[in-house]
Order: C-alpha cells, then sequence, then structure tokens
C-alpha cells in the first residue's frame, strides 16, 4: 500500500513562510514525478509545482512562481515544500502527489495515481 503524509501546514500571517513536508512510504521514492496541488473552498484543484525523479528539473504555477520552492529527499522519501512571502489567496488545502507519469504532464492532477490526505495552510491578511 502507497501512503503519502503530508504535515507542516497552518496559521500563518500574510508576507510569511511555511513548509510542508510529505512523506511517501509503499514505493520506491526515488521512481516517481512528485507534485504539490492545492484546493480552495468553491474552486478547482490548482497546480503548484512538480519535480522530476531526483528534483533537478522543477516546475511551477504562474501563481506561485518565485515565492515556492519544491525540493525532495530521496534517502527521506520526503517531498518539501517551501513557501515564502505568502499571501491570502495562498490559503487552501495542500495536497502532494506522486506517480509513475510523464514528466510534462506533471501539471495535470489527473495523470496522478497516489495522493496524500491534505494539509491545510491559511494566510490572514
Amino acid at each position: 500500500q502507497v501512503l503519502l503524509v503530508g504535515s507542516g501546514g497552518g496559521l500563518v500571517q500574510a508576507g510569511g513562510s511555511l513548509r510542508l513536508s510529505c512523506v511517501v512510504s509503499g514505493r520506491t521514492f526515488s521512481s516517481l514525478v512528485m507534485g504539490w496541488f492545492r484546493q480552495a473552498p468553491g474552486k478547482e484543484r490548482e497546480f503548484v509545482a512538480a519535480c522530476n525523479w531526483n528534483g533537478d528539473s522543477t516546475y511551477y504555477g504562474d501563481s506561485v512562481k518565485g515565492r515556492f520552492t519544491i525540493s525532495r529527499d530521496n534517502a527521506k522519501n520526503t517531498l518539501y515544500l517551501q513557501m515564502n512571502s505568502l499571501k491570502p489567496e495562498d490559503t487552501a488545502v495542500y495536497y502532494c502527489t506522486a506517480g509513475d507519469i510523464d514528466y510534462g504532464l506533471a501539471y495535470d492532477p489527473r495523470e496522478y495515481d497516489y495522493w496524500g490526505q491534505g494539509t491545510q495552510v491559511t494566510v490572514s491578511s
């Protein structure tokens, strides 16, 4: 059974920072494309960031470019999302995701095989 367990969410003031983590078990972590998505109430799931198997290639949704950084530690089976300069519009449930997918399609949530339970991030103004 593949499990993705996310953590690190919380309440932060605008301009602050948070780091999300996602620990993966049940699969060879280094073989997986990894991503982060988010979903705010009443909105569709939105692509945030993705990285390839070793993290040397990354890309981001337009709304977070320059503020968020995705990274991974294959020795710890862990994915990270460093979020800086947070804005109230970043408020959402954040999901980590994994899959044996075409990295070029990592922006599409339909491509992924596994999802974490979600962690709430709330940014106050």
